[in-house]
């Protein structure tokens, strides 16, 4: 049974159908092979939770909860940005300082966090894919400044680039671009994709396929594992990774990403200082033309997952979710699938994790968040993508 999604603007199912069978707007989908959703199992009987949708939105990609209002802020891929109120159930638009992006296969507007001084600064973050000379591209960060002047109007000023992947190069595909501030509010994490091209992220040279540690102005971090090879190098945690969608710290303080891989092999890592997670040399997956990759276990100089998915779930994001609503989900990992339209449900024991349960939907899905009340908020991929909030049903 899927879950039932009550709302005045909810769509059709016959466009519901269309929407999930036509291709995919971004993602992984967008730019390699098509990949073959995995199965659904286990199978849920039924779900926890009742669906209700709030609007929707032009391509959402990212979701983040403003501290102290509630109201959630989304951006677009095509570069434009809104926020919903659920107080009020209204929606309004970001305008200002806004980046130019560069628009094309997975890359748009990015991510959106809000600083860990927020109450005091305004600061607000956003990564984006930003152009570069001739047919190149690469991610950007900026920091600025947000003010609302009224229930359905924000304005972003003083927006300035703090941080970019070097180098730029072809591709559209693999910005990873997710940011996760350390829980004592000190760093700024940053997840930095290979960019399809899978070699960099072996590369100490480039801050292509990893993971980073910087200052809340985008600097190098002090105490970084690789500060002494200077330039870029200064800027790594950890590296060997592909795609990371999905970066989060767990209740005790812990690092966990969230990748995707090449034809399987998609996978969360307990990411720690220094580790090299392997990528393009060994993988859960296979090549797109299905030649081989050798396993995580053939090479243990390399970290191993905590779980891997083959065939792939195709991740848009997860978070550890607090329990206030459903207990037993307490300490456990929530993801958005895309490719499975389904939200996997994690279970961990240490560094080992274990998939609990799926709870299918019509359409793929992106982005998602836990608002203070322990609800949980969904955005729904592509075109028209909904803004869901799940409850208890």
């Amino acid at each position: 049974m899927r879950p039932t999604i009550k709302s005045a603007t909810i769509l059709s199912t016959a466009l519901i159908g269309l929407a999930s069978c036509g291709a995919a707007p971004s993602g992984e989908k967008t730019a390699e092979p098509s990949e073959s959703a995995s199965e659904a199992s286990p199978q849920p009987t039924g779900e926890p939770f009742s669906v209700a949708a709030h609007g929707s939105f032009n391509e959402p990609w990212a979701l983040a909860i403003e501290p102290g209002t509630n109201r959630i802020f989304i951006t677009e891929r095509p570069g434009t940005m809104k926020f919903y109120d659920p107080a009020s159930d209204t929606t309004g638009t970001v305008t200002g300082d806004l980046p130019k992006v560069a628009y094309a296969g997975q890359g748009g507007l990015g991510d959106v966090a809000f600083a860990p001084d927020y109450a005091t600064s305004k600061a607000i973050y956003l990564t984006w894919a930003e152009a570069g000379d001739g047919d190149t591209r690469g991610a950007a960060m900026g920091r600025g400044t947000l003010n609302c002047s009224s229930a359905t109007s924000c304005t972003i000023s003083d927006l300035k680039v703090i941080w970019r992947q070097v180098p730029k190069v072809t591709g559209a595909g693999h910005y990873s671009h997710k940011i996760a501030f350390s829980p004592d509010g000190r760093y700024l994490f940053l997840s930095s994709g290979e960019r399809q091209k899978g070699d960099p992220a072996q590369d100490l040279g480039t801050n292509l396929g990893k993971v980073l540690r910087l200052n809340l102005d985008g600097s190098p971090a002090a105490g970084n594992p690789f500060t002494d090879r200077g330039g870029v190098s200064a800027e790594i945690w950890s590296y060997g990774h592909r795609n990371v969608l999905g970066l989060q710290f767990d209740a005790q303080g812990q690092l966990w990403d969230l990748e995707h891989g090449p034809k399987g092999g998609d996978e969360i890592n307990l990411v720690k200082e220094g580790q090299n997670y392997g990528w393009p040399i060994v993988s859960n997956g296979v090549n797109y033309d299905g030649s081989p990759i050798p396993d995580h276990s053939t090479r243990p100089e390399f970290a191993a997952p905590a779980i891997s998915w083959t065939p792939v779930i195709a991740p848009g994001d997860f978070i550890f979710y607090s329990g206030k609503l459903w207990p037993e989900w307490r300490g456990q990992a929530l993801i958005p699938g895309l490719a499975t339209m389904a939200l996997v449900r994690v279970s961990f024991d240490g560094a080992k994790g274990t998939e609990q349960a799926r709870y299918p939907f019509d359409r793929r899905l992106r982005d998602i968040v836990e608002a203070s009340d322990g609800s949980v908020w969904i955005a729904e991929d592509g075109e028209d993508g909904r803004l869901l909030r799940l409850t208890p049903g």
